[in-house]
């Protein structure tokens, strides 16, 4: 299986996200994962113009709990865009597909209710070296890729909205 890496893109190709504010909720569960994914996705808001005061994060104590967490951001928050950063390795059990499932609906849910953007940046991987690969290994960074969609959607909801 050919998987890009999610880290490789053309910057030139990003807006500046100087003049938006982000949202990130990061899941403590996985954390050795959930925390690098975090990382990415801060490094990549800063390198495309982000302050820290342009930013903010909260930890959630489940991948579950990762939705419930993002729209207490968008109530509490002035944000462009949230992100939902976190880490699902299958185990023996359906857990899995009923965790994956309730927190793809969740995200896509609050994309409809709310007018900002809600990026996915949650890793559903069949085992602990695929998470690896994907928070900072041969894969690169899914926190990179969530932020640049977060960047993105921000800036095509600013110029929809002109």
């Amino acid at each position: 299986m050919s998987t890009t890496n999610l880290s490789a893109y053309n910057s030139e190709s990003i807006p500046d996200a100087k003049k938006m504010r982000f949202g990130i909720v990061v899941s403590d569960w996985n954390s050795e994962i959930t925390w690098s994914l975090l990382e990415g996705a801060v490094t990549t808001l800063k390198k495309h113009g982000a302050t820290e005061k342009q930013y903010y994060c909260k930890a959630c104590t489940g991948k579950f709990e990762i939705t419930l967490g993002a729209q207490f951001l968008a109530e509490y928050e002035d944000l462009d865009a949230i992100i939902c950063l976190g880490c699902v390795i299958q185990g023996e059990t359906p857990h899995f597909t009923f965790i994956c499932q309730g927190v793809t609906q969740g995200i896509t849910q609050l994309n409809m209710e709310y007018n900002i953007p809600f990026i996915f940046g949650v890793l559903t991987t069949l085992n602990q070296q695929q998470a690896t690969d994907r928070a900072g290994g041969k894969h690169g960074n899914k926190g990179d890729e969530a932020a640049i969609t977060a960047i993105k959607m921000a800036a095509l909801q600013r110029e929809i909205e002109k």
